[in-house]
């Protein structure tokens, strides 16, 4: 890695100690004194003796009266010596000053700099890694890889609070600039969020981790964060058993049919008929010992899907609060009729639910399911709290980003 350091930074010495520099001022030339001790020392560095070529180094530097141009080409030197014996504090310090110099071009600071994170951070140094990389940053450099060493740097150092808020922020870059962040990234940010015990960001990266990397682990651990929320409002038993069907967890009759049944005491026969249906399709549904359960559960709930469907207006007539406004105009769209659904739903948010947030997700929910998506993402972004009501709303953001909701 050194020597790949120094070929981005070193440049050539005069051949002859006096020689001036082709296009350069007459006052940029090596002194007798500077440029023989300076051809020792490249002479001796050829030959890997790093203490000699040091040593020459130091007796160039010592020379009274030396030109702004001979220290320049003394800390070139200086930063190859000690870049390619390892000596990190005197690289650094060499760097800084050809980094401070109006003679180095912009694109040779941008590689002098990683070369310095690089070298600290190799090193174990992580407080210089972090203290370099941040100077870099906020001097406005680009080079990603100088994120990386700063995020590491962090972390290896404990600092999960500012490795979070780094990586964090490549991530949010990441996805403005239409792409996707890696998943090691990802995990980092969880890594870091975990030693933080900040369970609801936790909650956000393993949404992200399974919608961007689909991997049962990663489902299993959204809802386990989910269901480990000490706030979770119990209203969202049915909302976060639809996060594990749409998450592929869910893997046995036994579930499909409670699931069903949560439905069905929501006062939703239809989306309780369309999970069973569901159960039946996969396969998972009607091939056990229950399958006569199963067969009764659903001959019941089609017949309450029939009969709710037949009396859409009746209930909505006689819908008196916020929470039956939205069952009632929930039960509208699922049931087709999305325009009058929506409209009764937004009347109950305004007449105010129980919890506003559960209310807003469940519109969230019914938008989507009637092919609404900008202004399902809108409504979903628009949850807050922290009793897991936003949690699952950030997952069906990502989810409908990824691809159309089911119902």
């Amino acid at each position: 890695m050194r020597g790949r350091l120094l070929a981005g930074v070193m440049m050539a010495l005069p051949v002859a100690g006096v020689l001036p520099m082709h296009g350069a001022h007459a006052a940029d030339q090596l002194g007798q004194k500077v440029g023989t001790a300076l051809q020792k020392a490249q002479t001796d560095l050829a030959a890997k003796k790093y203490p000699q070529a040091m040593a020459d180094v130091d007796e160039a530097d010592a020379v009274s009266g030396k030109s702004d141009y001979e220290s320049y080409t003394i800390a070139q030197m200086r930063a190859a010596v000690a870049a390619q014996s390892g000596n990190v504090p005197a690289a650094i310090s060499a760097y800084d000053k050809l980094i401070a110099s109006p003679r180095t071009p912009a694109a040779t600071k941008e590689q002098m700099a990683l070369a310095e994170g690089s070298m600290a951070f190799t090193a174990k140094d992580y407080p210089t890694a972090v203290a370099v990389s941040e100077k870099y940053i906020k001097a406005g450099g680009k080079n990603p890889q100088m994120l990386t060493i700063l995020i590491q740097a962090y972390y290896l150092q404990h600092d999960f609070a500012n490795a979070a808020r780094v990586q964090q922020g490549q991530i949010d870059a990441a996805i403005k600039a239409g792409g996707k962040p890696t998943e090691n990234q990802l995990q980092l940010l969880a890594a870091c969020q975990a030693q933080l015990k900040d369970n609801a960001a936790l909650t956000r990266t393993y949404v992200m981790l399974a919608t961007y990397y689909p991997k049962p682990d990663y489902w299993a651990q959204v809802v386990h964060s989910v269901l480990s929320n000490p706030n979770m409002a119990p209203g969202l038993r049915l909302d976060i058993d639809r996060v594990r069907l749409e998450s592929g967890l869910v893997k046995t009759s036994a579930e499909y049919m409670d699931i069903t049944e949560l439905a069905m005491q929501a006062g939703l026969p239809q989306l309780a008929l369309d999970i069973i249906n569901q159960g039946y399709a996969s396969g998972v549904v009607g091939h056990d010992a229950s399958a006569p359960r199963s067969e009764k559960l659903k001959a019941m709930v089609a017949q309450n899907a029939e009969s709710t469907k037949a009396n859409l207006d009746t209930a909505a007539s006689q819908a008196a609060t916020g929470n039956a406004m939205l069952t009632a105009g929930y039960n509208y769209v699922l049931n087709g009729q999305a325009d009058k659904g929506l409209a009764l739903m937004q009347q109950g948010l305004a007449k105010g639910p129980t919890d506003i947030n559960i209310g807003r997700l469940h519109y969230g929910l019914a938008q989507a399911a009637a092919g609404q998506k900008a202004a399902a993402l809108t409504t979903f972004n628009s949850v807050e709290g922290t009793n897991g009501a936003r949690d699952i709303a950030q997952f069906w953001v990502l989810k409908l980003n990824a691809a159309p909701a089911a119902h």
